[in-house]
Parts: structure tokens; sequence; C-alpha cells
């Protein structure tokens, strides 16, 4: 079997008649709020203006889902990323708590949204574990006490008891809940179709060239077109040029992706079933998901950008590593093959959270911005936040997620 690189699974097997295609923006409009970037987290917001009677529209520079979202693990997981321990010694116990928290509500709500709008997307539920590596048992239980103590919960499972599960062989796990798999592509389609039945307009193929703010409005131009609105929302994963001021607060990475071909009857019966997905406690970490159709997707090796002339090279030698890597976690699939090998490129904050609110050097704009390739929870999160803010709604607990947050200036 020949491997494809760079190319995403869940966009390569999704028909083409399944693919809306939006016209480019052209001329000018005047609306409510435009939301640069049509990824999840974009669509996932307009779909949630729309329906709080918001006037939207969204820009996307490319195709919609085809950024980091539609080449994601396909996971809505119920932690933000970092540590509980590492989350409360930056910014205290109840901030801490409160991102655990808010962060696995808004994994319960995106699956219960995906649900409720009958988008096919493969959603199931899943057991999420994070499994100890050969000397972290003892970090890995500090962080389960600090977790019981904040109220973010999780169950120890000693070997015997993980041995019952779908997982490599380990010393200790701690066994979460509230995760499911999904295909993250189909699940925006799903919620950019969702957004244009309420009323949002969405244009591809068209990249912003420049934002400019005055104290009543705000204007998007792209090549052949303007929007002016009262808010710009940026959905764009990580800042972009038009936002040099923001660049620092993020460090530019590349998490790498393999999805095998699926797995023989006998191997399959080997492995067992397919109801867990976990996360080992390695920096850079592995997470290895299973497939509806029998395959193991894993991920890792994350690194610090590279230049583009080199990744293709990069890219085939971190599939080869990362197949090694899961070979030696399930040696039942020694000849299994590589199917697809793919990269995604993040911004990652130096606590590890998203940053989702305004920024006090851009007035009338909105952020939601950061976070890395495992889950796409962050999107349904930062939707719920965005409305809030644009209605003058704030909650307390949304100042978690802001640029204010302690240690960010």
């Amino acid at each position: 079997m020949r491997t494809r690189y760079g190319v995403s699974p869940w966009i390569d097997r999704t028909p083409t008649s399944r693919v809306p295609d939006f016209s480019r923006l052209r001329g000018a409009h005047t609306t409510d709020v435009v939301i640069v970037g049509g990824g999840l987290t974009g669509c996932a917001t307009a779909y949630a203006c729309a329906l709080a009677g918001v006037k939207t529209i969204v820009i996307e520079a490319d195709r919609v889902g085809r950024g980091s979202a539609g080449r994601s693990a396909g996971l809505l997981l119920p932690d933000p990323g970092p540590s509980f321990r590492d989350l409360e010694q930056a910014h205290g116990l109840r901030a801490a708590r409160t991102a655990f928290e808010s962060w696995r509500r808004a994994s319960l709500e995106g699956a219960a949204l995906l649900r409720r709008l009958h988008i096919t997307c493969g959603l199931e539920p899943v057991t999420p574990l994070i499994v100890a590596a050969r000397d972290d048992e003892r970090m890995l239980r500090r962080e389960l006490d600090a977790r019981v103590k904040g109220g973010a919960g999780g169950t120890w499972l000693t070997r015997t008891l993980l041995g019952k599960l779908t997982a490599p062989e380990a010393p200790a796990a701690v066994r979460l809940r509230d995760a499911f798999t999904l295909d993250p592509y189909r699940a925006c389609l799903g919620l950019s179709a969702a957004a244009a039945s309420r009323g949002a307009v969405i244009f591809e193929r068209s990249r912003v060239q420049k934002v400019k703010f005055t104290r009543k409005h705000v204007d998007v131009a792209v090549e052949s077109g303007q929007v002016r609105a009262s808010a710009v929302i940026v959905a764009t994963g990580t800042a972009t040029l038009e936002f040099r001021q923001l660049r620092r607060h993020f460090k530019r990475r590349e998490s790498y992706m393999v999805l095998t071909e699926p797995m023989p009857a006998a191997v399959r019966k080997q492995i067992g079933s397919r109801g867990t997905t976990f996360n080992d406690t390695h920096r850079p970490h592995h997470r290895v998901r299973f497939t509806a159709d029998d395959r193991i997707l894993v991920a890792g090796a994350t690194q610090d950008e590279t230049p583009e002339r080199t990744r293709p090279s990069i890219l085939v030698q971190r599939t080869g590593q990362l197949m090694y890597e899961l070979l030696t976690m399930f040696p039942a699939i020694s000849g299994l093959m590589p199917e697809y090998g793919w990269e995604v490129l993040s911004g990652e904050t130096a606590d590890g959270l998203m940053y989702i609110g305004p920024h006090r050097n851009y007035p009338r704009h909105l952020f939601a911005l950061g976070g890395g390739g495992d889950s796409v929870t962050g999107a349904f999160l930062a939707a719920r936040i965005l409305v809030r803010a644009l209605q003058d709604a704030a909650e307390k607990e949304d100042a978690v997620w802001a640029f204010t947050r302690q240690g960010s200036h």
C-alpha cells in the first residue's frame, strides 16, 4: 500500500457531492459581525450568532473546514490540554477548576448540538484515558490527586484494570469521561450548513488583506470586496500577520498524524474494543484513537514549526517514527501499513489554554486563538463565550480564557 502524505483522511474520504461550494466575496457588504476563519470554531460561532439573531458573515481564505479542524484527530475531549497541576500552579486552584469544568461542559454541549442538528459525522462516545509512561506513575498519581481535589475527577486504574481496556501495557492510567470521536471535517460542513440555514452568509476563497477599525465599526477587506460590521471575530487558529502584536503570545507548532489501513480480523481480535482513546505522559505525548472502520489513528512527534521546503521529507520521517512507536504499544499490528500521514499546524500558548475574547489593542475585535490538534472541543467553548461577549453578557468564568488572565500581557 502506498501512503498518502500531506492528505487528511477526513477531507479525502468525503464525497465531493457532500461538500458545499460557497462563493467568493465580491462587492460591499454590511453586517452585525464578520467572522474571519471558516473552520470548526468559525462555523460553530456563526451558527451560535445566527441562532441569537445576530446578522453574520463568515470569510474563509480557502475552503470551509480544510484548515486545522479538518486535519485534527477528530476528538471532543473533556480536558483543555495542559495538566490540572500546571494550570493550578500558573493561575490558582479556582482558575484551573473553572478551565477544566467549562471545557468538559463544552465537550458535552458540542456533542449535543451535533446530535440535535442531525449532523452525520460519526459521533460516538469513547472512554478517554491518560496512560502513565514507564517512570511516570507517581507523577500521574499526583495529577489525579490534584484533579480530585479541584473537582475535575478521574479514576485510577492499576495495571490489571487497564489490561481489560484497549490500551498499551503500562503501570497505571487515569480514566476520564465525557469524550467523543467524530469526523471533524463533516462536523464542520454540517455546522456551516446549519449556520447558512439560519441566515449566516459564508464566503470561501476570500483571503483577508486588511482589517481597519474606528470607534463605530470595523472594515474587513479582501481582494474583490469589503465587509463593514459592528464587530469582527478572528478564528484563524493562531494570530495571522494582520495581528502582529498578538503573535508573541503563540509558538507555532507542528503535530503529525498517521491513519493506518484497516486492521485484519485477526489483529482486530487481539487489539480488542475500539471504545477508548488515550494519551500518554511522554513529552511530546502520543494520542491514539480508533475509527469505526477498524483503523488506528496515532498523533504525536510535536515540534516547532519547520520551514515549508523541508516539511515533505520531515513528514515521511515522522510517519515512520509514529508507526514504529505505535508498534511498541501494540505489537499485534506488526505488518500494518500507514494509509495516510499528515501534519497539522497550531499556535501553542505559554500555558496551553486558548485565548478567547477581546484584546485591549484591538477595539471591536474578538478572538478565538490557540489550541492543539488533539481536541476540537474549544470550538464549542469559544462559540458560547463569543456570543456572550457580543451581547455584553460575559460571565465571570470567561476571564479564564482572556488575554488578561494572570501571566498574559
